[in-house]
């Protein structure tokens, strides 16, 4: 294994927080399983994000949502040693862009964190929605909330602000890594998903505006 991206991948302390896994024999399983193989056909991936016929739309965006957790879970993980408080003490993308944290329990109030603090509780944060069944029901059958969107819409629009303070203040980490094709194939993925089924406002895509349309258009 001599890519050092997979390297830090693989190497333990690195993940950021452990994967989440579908049951296998779910009918999410299935699915996850068949957006893999989507993926790693090498198709298109404007085609790979679109909902398969017959498939329920929730199902389809949950499945997502958990992946996307996963993958950038790692790409944090993999330049997280050279996120500190001293290197990133505010949460930013760039002189433009500042991420205050907000949440129903300790910060009632957008508050000023550094990037690492922020990362923490963004991801706990997710963990405890994707965990629980009132949100993301596991069993089929089960229906969604009626917020089911307007929570992932949340989840994905602050999943986003790790690649902008990822692109704009740890690239060269990543490219010192070799590992620019990874994170550029996650982000397109992500983009690709989210405006397909419209879950991020454009405004919040604003600041990798420049990149993603030489990226992805």
């Amino acid at each position: 294994m001599s890519n050092p991206f997979l390297k830090q991948v693989f190497n333990k302390d690195k993940t950021f927080r452990p994967k989440r896994k579908f049951e296998p024999g779910t009918q999410r399983f299935e699915l996850h399983k068949r957006a893999q193989a989507s993926l790693n056909a090498g198709l298109d991936l404007r085609l790979a994000v679109q909902l398969p016929p017959g498939e329920d739309l929730n199902d389809w965006v949950a499945v997502h949502v958990v992946d996307f957790f996963n993958r950038v879970n790692l790409i944090y993980g993999t330049i997280s040693d050279g996120c500190t408080e001293q290197s990133c003490p505010v949460m930013s993308g760039g002189p433009r862009y500042e991420y205050r944290w907000q949440d129903e329990q300790r910060f009632r109030k957008p508050t000023a964190l550094s990037a690492p603090r922020y990362m923490d509780l963004l991801m706990d944060w997710i963990e405890v929605q994707i965990n629980n069944e009132d949100i993301f029901p596991t069993n089929v059958g089960t229906p969604f909330p009626k917020n089911f969107l307007q929570a992932v819409r949340k989840i994905l629009s602050r999943l986003f602000r790790v690649f902008v303070h990822v692109y704009i203040h740890h690239f060269d980490r990543i490219a010192q890594m070799g590992s620019e094709a990874h994170v550029n194939t996650c982000y397109k993925h992500f983009y690709y998903f989210v405006t397909e089924f419209s879950l991020i406002d454009p405004k919040e895509l604003e600041p990798l505006k420049e990149m993603t349309s030489r990226m992805c258009h």
